[in-house]
């Protein structure tokens, strides 16, 4: 084999272990010690982010010993754990600022207003609801078929809903083949008018 062959320049030898040691990081701050400082420990109160640099043996004792709270009264020590439960941020009692109040109120007596509630159903329960007003008879559109229906029952358009509640009972008893000793020649008229009762309910008129 010739040594000058291009395969020998191929060829890593791996370095002695002293030479691929990094270089050491700083010393540990104890007092007469030299080894290296591979541990952090706080400094104390009112040095937050400040550390000292310790080795191992050292950063233990160090921390078995420290003491946050050291030379501070038993006062400030409980204020101290209270804020520290909210991230030592302000704080103030629910209800004492002005602003959330109003909102609360605000919601309050807004809370129903795009919800319609013909039949009064959240009103009723808890009694905080409104129901949303029904516009005047007047002012709203009678179709054919509604006028149709009040014409079946023979009431105005202008009835109230107790109105036309108390009609269509009227009629059905005077229609129904029960009360007329099982004559079915009016089961047309009971029909039609339960139809326009039915129709004027569901239109929201009763």
């Amino acid at each position: 084999m010739k040594l000058d062959s291009p395969l020998f320049d191929r060829i890593r030898v791996k370095p002695n272990r002293d030479r691929r040691l990094k270089a050491e990081g700083p010393a540990c701050e104890w007092e007469g010690c030299c080894n290296p400082a591979t541990h952090r420990a706080p400094k104390g109160r009112q040095m937050e982010g400040q550390f000292w640099r310790f080795c191992f043996e050292h950063a233990r004792a160090y921390n078995q010993s420290y003491n946050y709270f050291n030379g501070m009264a038993d006062d400030a020590v409980a204020a101290y754990q209270k804020d520290a439960a909210t991230g030592h941020r302000p704080t103030w009692k629910m209800g004492s600022k002005g602003g959330a109040a109003r909102a609360a109120e605000h919601a309050k007596r807004h809370a129903t207003e795009n919800i319609a509630d013909p039949f009064g159903m959240f009103g009723e329960v808890g009694g905080r609801a409104r129901p949303e007003p029904e516009p005047p008879r007047e002012s709203r559109m009678i179709r054919n078929a509604e006028r149709r229906a009040f014409e079946s029952l023979g009431v105005e358009i202008s009835a109230t809903p107790e109105e036309i509640k108390a009609r269509f009972k009227v009629l059905v008893k005077k229609y129904h083949p029960d009360a007329n000793g099982g004559d079915i020649s009016t089961e047309d008229r009971l029909r039609d008018v339960i139809q326009s009762y039915n129709h004027l309910k569901n239109a929201g008129f009763c």
